[in-house]
């Protein structure tokens, strides 16, 4: 495995693969008026069935606040709500049919949109491929295991 050692230069601009990623997703929320429901369906496509309280921290929000999400999108037939069979005091989210097309309505969109601006710009198909392959990669792999601080 090739290890790269990195300048200051080099780890600002790892700093910047992070923020601007996360703005790209901002930018695609806001500007396409995506739901906030978008992440909680996303989450249970990557993950599988989850409880409330998983899905909030997934989601880095409250349990009030997801409890909310969780009943608009039921309502709207995109999950569904059963008891937790393992404990009779929760409940478990699953993602529906209709929860899945919505999604990749979402995704559609997220898609033109993002092809758009990079039709617009100066960047090839080899750079978007780099590019995909670089933050799968990053999001995928396991980071290193951090030694033990000695007592």
């Amino acid at each position: 495995m090739q290890h790269l050692i990195l300048s200051a230069t080099s780890l600002a601009m790892t700093s910047d693969v992070v923020m601007y990623a996360a703005r790209l997703v901002r930018t695609m929320r806001r500007s396409l008026d995506l739901p906030a429901g978008v992440r909680v369906l996303s989450i249970l496509d990557q993950v599988g069935p989850l409880g409330v309280t998983e899905l909030a921290q997934a989601d880095n929000c409250s349990q009030p606040t997801m409890s909310a999400q969780v009943a608009q999108l039921v309502e709207g037939g995109l999950v569904t709500k059963q008891p937790n069979p393992t404990d009779a005091r929760g409940c478990v989210i699953t993602l529906t049919d209709a929860g899945r097309a919505e999604l990749e309505t979402y995704r559609d969109r997220i898609s033109t949109a993002v092809t758009e601006r990079l039709a617009a710009s100066k960047h090839t198909p080899e750079d978007l491929a780099t590019t995909v392959a670089i933050l799968r990669e990053l999001v995928e792999t396991e980071p290193p295991a951090r030694p033990e601080p000695s007592a």
